[in-house]
């Protein structure tokens, strides 16, 4: 498992399955011609994708974002993501010597079904919470939409990924620190209520931009994803966020990227420092 040291809180991605989608919608408008060149693409023209959550460890276990989960897809739904493997979440935190109920706090960025499967998990045939002992963390935004999806994010919000953990659910609006090195912070964009992570300890930062910045590939701000739902509000996000990381010499992390895991960008966007999948 790849490890990034943020001060004194260690980041671990952990083994959250993952998906192979078309590069086409993954890039939007953006001209395969273009995209192809920075990111590996396949026959089909899909793109290797992971579902990796990041687990941050100093005074207390945090997750950020679940992984894909086991067992919640059908076959065809397998095919059609191009799922090849499914969630070992439960595995990797063992072999870091710690079990599910050891998480303290939950942060999603948002709750797509690539993102919030791994919060509900199957025992003696239904669905209990995979992390009991943990406060969820999700925007306000998004989880009103996740309990009353509209025609178009019905196919992603999943009651089945958040009527176990209802309970265990601390909503905020436009931002909230769960530490005091971790703040939250709503950005819409890819959804309504998507949000970002900032972690800052001592004299290092890490920006999680969840889907806003899926992989290093995505760096131009105008590389954003046809699923994005407010595709000008991801722009300008993106665009105020990825100047702030590059001005502070953040590390910016990914979820889904097959091929990286962390890059420090200068202010004229190359690549200064740099984590690879192992």
């Amino acid at each position: 498992m790849n490890t990034l040291q943020i001060g004194d809180i260690q980041v671990t991605w952990l083994v959250g399955g993952n998906t192979h989608l078309d590069g086409g919608a993954m890039f939007g408008v953006v001209p395969k011609a273009l995209w192809s060149r920075k990111y590996e693409h396949n026959e089909m023209n899909r793109i290797h994708l992971r579902t990796d959550p990041l687990l941050l460890q100093g005074e207390q276990n945090i997750l950020i974002d679940t992984g894909i989960g086991n067992n919640k897809m059908d076959e065809k739904m397998k095919r059609n993501q191009g799922v090849t493997e499914e969630s070992q979440v439960e595995s990797s935190l063992k072999e870091l010597g710690l079990t599910p109920e050891d998480i303290d706090i939950v942060v999603m960025t948002h709750l797509h079904f690539d993102h919030a499967s791994g919060l509900t998990k199957w025992y003696d045939e239904k669905l209990v919470s995979s992390f009991p002992n943990a406060k969820i963390y999700v925007s306000e935004i998004e989880w009103n939409e996740m309990r009353r999806p509209n025609m178009r994010s019905r196919h992603t919000y999943w009651k089945e990924n958040w009527e176990p953990v209802q309970q265990q659910v601390v909503t905020f609006e436009k931002e909230v620190y769960v530490t005091e090195a971790i703040r939250v912070i709503h950005t819409g964009g890819h959804s309504d209520g998507h949000a970002i992570v900032i972690v800052k300890h001592h004299d290092d930062i890490m920006l999680h931009m969840g889907d806003l910045l899926p992989t290093h590939a995505h760096q131009n701000p105008l590389w954003v994803m046809a699923y994005d739902d407010y595709p000008i509000t991801s722009i300008h996000q993106k665009q105020h966020w990825l100047q702030w990381g590059m001005q502070n010499g953040a590390w910016f992390t990914f979820y889904h990227d097959a091929y990286v895991r962390a890059v420090k960008w200068d202010e004229y966007g190359n690549i200064t420092h740099k984590v690879e999948c192992v």
